[in-house]
């Protein structure tokens, strides 16, 4: 009767699960939609162009309406000396000022901004990666407890049969009572293995959803993830040494920036409008004025010296990160290209033994026919055959696992 039920569960299970089915594209194509660290960035990107108009925009003639008037009063002899507030004053000037740079200060600046961008999206395409591999490991987590699931319902099933076989065998006086009650420890065993399998699949299914911000409760069953080993491609290509060539850009742009700023300044300015005292033909206060102000640098303590001492430890900084992260790319990559020939050897092993399992269940059913068998001997038989199936499937998962993690670099 439990047998009758754990199968008509199983059943219906597969059933739920069938209803349908979710692809690795659909995950991946889903998290990369729903990420707000990506969508963050990329109005980051946007916030930086409109850092580039606003500096320009910030070198055109500067327009001001300014206003202003004071009145001091003297009483009685007391108050501010009107040699210094001539009593009362009044203003109304419209202002105009212009700071001139040189077309090479503005490039390096326009450049610094998009160099910035460029990071930026270099961090889009690094973070693009690290979630597909995060989803894809987790994926592939998710698709191997629903193998070994799967792999429990079809021992279940055959279990079963045998069972069935060995009741009529039992009521015959071919095999004890005994024989039977052991055999059906291992029945009863194996269908909480499926349970277990069952509550996995769907945990991981359910964290798979989470960490691809989909809001989905219900069930479904996951295809074959289906990646290949992929040609990666040379290091002065790959989006992971990209971010050191900008760096090494935005120092030297930084020192062009250091030397502009030691370039002469030069600011106009003129204004028109309404200014009096009050004091004598107020009326006629009416004018405009001009003038214009030249900073040269001479001396600035050694300050530039400085920056350019602080700029160079800033790039031996970076030679060094480079180096390091070097060493550590080729390092992963030549480890992870020899685990997946290690996996894959070991796999042509393990499908080679499966068969004999498989093929010592075949002969012991037969010689169960006809009582010529211990049923001690058959259960040994079934968990070496557990033991050799659980073993594929945990070597297939980690060479998927393998792979996703060396294709990681490919971009």
């Amino acid at each position: 009767m439990k047998y009758i039920v754990s199968y008509i569960f199983c059943l219906l299970l597969h059933g739920s699960l069938s209803a349908q089915n979710h692809t690795l594209d659909y995950y991946v194509n889903q998290s990369l939609t729903n990420s707000p660290l990506l969508k963050d960035l990329s109005n980051q990107i946007l916030s930086s162009r409109l850092d580039s108009l606003r500096l320009k925009a910030g070198l055109k003639p500067q327009v001001n309406v300014n206003s202003g008037g004071i009145y001091a009063p003297v009483i009685r002899g007391y108050g501010y000396s009107t040699a210094i507030t001539n009593g009362q004053s009044i203003d109304a000037l419209v202002s105009a000022n212009k700071t001139f740079v040189g077309n090479g200060y503005l490039k390096s600046q326009y450049y610094a901004l998009q160099l910035s961008r460029d990071s930026l999206g270099n961090i889009i395409h690094l973070s693009e990666q690290d979630l597909k591999r995060n989803i894809i490991t987790q994926y592939i987590t998710a698709y191997g407890d629903l193998q070994q699931y799967k792999f429990n319902k079809e021992v279940v099933a055959l279990l079963g049969k045998e069972e069935d076989l060995l009741k009529k065998l039992t009521r015959s006086n071919v095999y004890r009572q005994s024989d039977y009650l052991t055999f059906l420890v291992t029945l009863q065993q194996q269908q909480l293995q499926l349970a277990q399998s069952r509550l996995q699949y769907k945990n991981d299914f359910a964290l798979l959803n989470y960490l691809s911000g989909i809001r989905d409760t219900s069930f479904a069953e996951l295809t074959e993830p289906g990646i290949i080993k992929a040609v990666l491609p040379s290091v002065a290509n790959s989006v992971f040494f990209k971010q050191y060539k900008l760096d090494s850009l935005r120092l030297n742009n930084s020192r062009k920036l250091v030397d502009y700023s030691y370039r002469p300044k030069l600011n106009v300015f003129a204004d028109g409008g309404y200014n009096s005292d009050l004091t004598y033909q107020a009326y006629r206060n009416f004018g405009t004025s001009a003038g214009f102000s030249l900073v040269v640098p001479i001396y600035d303590g050694g300050v530039r010296k400085l920056l350019y001492k602080k700029l160079s430890l800033q790039e031996e900084t970076r030679l060094n990160y480079k180096a390091f992260f070097y060493n550590q790319y080729h390092q992963q990559i030549d480890q992870y290209s020899q685990q997946i020939a290690e996996n894959e050897n070991l796999i042509v092993q393990i499908k080679d033994q499966m068969r004999y399992t498989e093929s010592l269940i075949k002969v012991d059913t037969e010689l169960m026919r006809t009582g010529d068998l211990k049923i001690s001997d058959l259960i040994i038989a079934i968990n070496n055959y557990l033991a050799v199936k659980n073993l594929f499937t945990q070597t297939t998962i980690s060479r998927l696992q393998l792979i996703n993690q060396y294709n990681y670099y490919n971009r």
